[in-house]
């Protein structure tokens, strides 16, 4: 969870850079820009998010959360991800994480801060299922053949003088 905790962190500090083009455009021009949309936003830093966890996971198996908590991501067989077993990942680790509660806050029309305390109680339920479940991995994981591995240190080699 702290790893999630610290991903969370840097996943904000992504999305601050579609905001931040936009207010630099608007106070520029003076004009509206068309990722102004909430809904453009949104599909603009889900783009984001996916390049920086299928990118990562797929050339060196780990984020850079993963690699401050010794966490990398392998297939089931113990080898790395490819870009489509990535992305299968980052969709299925999205429906896991988000669609359930955000789904559930749709049906029932549920407001803004409702909606929110439904997702944070979710982020402490959710990784309770992996507790009892084969392997103690993820469902996102088992779906997509992947699983959490510890990750040997990395090798400090002195530096020359």
């Amino acid at each position: 969870m702290a790893c999630f905790c610290y991903e969370g962190l840097l996943l904000f500090g992504i999305a601050l850079v579609p905001g931040v083009l936009g207010a630099i455009f608007v106070a520029q021009t003076g004009q509206r820009h068309p990722l102004q949309s909430e809904t453009a936003l949104r599909i603009y830093a889900l783009v984001l998010d996916a390049i920086y966890f299928v990118g990562l996971w797929s050339t060196r198996g780990q984020t850079l959360a993963m690699q401050t908590w010794r966490i990398r991501v392998v297939t089931a067989a113990g080898g790395g991800l490819s870009q489509g077993r990535a992305l299968l990942r980052f969709v299925a680790c999205c429906i896991a994480w988000l669609g359930v509660p955000t789904a559930l806050a749709s049906a029932l029309d549920w407001p803004p801060l409702v909606t929110l305390l439904a997702v944070l109680a979710w982020f402490a339920i959710y990784p309770l299922f992996a507790l009892f479940a084969p392997g103690r991995q993820f469902w996102h994981d088992r779906l997509c053949g992947t699983r959490l591995v510890v990750a040997a240190p990395r090798e400090v080699r002195p530096r020359p003088r």
